[in-house]
């Protein structure tokens, strides 16, 4: 029988996946196509969001002009540039991803997908995870009005599972998605497998935080409510 006091809602990127660091490369180098030339360190501080709400502070930031087109032609060059990076093998599913995955599901603990990328990019991921999105919960950036920080994706998993957002643990790498979570109204799990330290993800209202998949499996009783 599933167990409906707890719920899962992960996010994709340097939570489940090693693609972080690939992903700000991607933006990198199609930034550096556009003209706009930022240090890689301040690209990722940015990873998390949307691509929208990215591109548009980074444009607002270095004062240029922000428009649909330049906006549609850096997420499209990311893209590529992105998917090139899983075409040469370097994007792979965090140690204990598949089988943290795999321990939900046999314990008939609920679990979903959000993510602030679009399937043009998650399609990937979801495929290196072996999870099926025909099977599986997975939201998009696609399928929501807003994206992180702002709590649609999470609440959009949530109501997909049919539970209650207030039952849910959000489990994600970035301040992006605790601050998503606490808007939420959802407790956050903090990895630090997408870079950001323990002590920012605490500060963004993680009221835990491990080391990366494997490491949760491993303390998995300190979060998921037993029967």
């Amino acid at each position: 029988m599933p167990r409906s006091n707890t719920a899962f809602l992960f996010d994709l990127d340097g939570t489940l996946i090693d693609s972080v660091y690939q992903h700000v490369l991607a933006w990198k180098e199609a930034l550096d196509r556009e003209g706009v030339m930022l240090p890689v360190w301040s690209i990722h501080r940015k990873i998390g969001m949307s691509g929208g709400l990215f591109t548009n502070i980074l444009l607002r930031e270095t004062g240029l002009e922000i428009t649909e087109e330049r906006i549609q032609r850096l997420q499209q060059w990311h893209a590529a540039a992105f998917n090139r990076h899983h075409t040469q093998g370097s994007v792979r599913p965090l140690p204990g991803a598949r089988e943290l995955l795999d321990f939900l599901t046999r314990e008939g603990i609920p679990w979903a997908i959000a993510t602030s990328g679009r399937m043009q990019t998650a399609a990937h991921n979801l495929a290196a995870l072996g999870v099926d999105p025909d099977k599986v919960p997975v939201v998009t950036r696609d399928m929501v009005r807003h994206a992180k920080p702002d709590p649609d994706l999470f609440l959009a998993a949530a109501e997909r599972l049919g539970v209650d957002i207030h039952q849910a643990m959000v489990v994600g790498d970035s301040i992006w998605d605790m601050l998503a979570a606490q808007r939420a109204r959802a407790l956050g799990i903090g990895l630090l497998s997408g870079g950001y330290g323990q002590d920012e993800l605490q500060r963004a209202g993680a009221f835990r935080v491990y080391d990366d998949p494997a490491d949760l499996l491993r303390h998995i009783d300190e979060v998921a409510a037993r029967d």
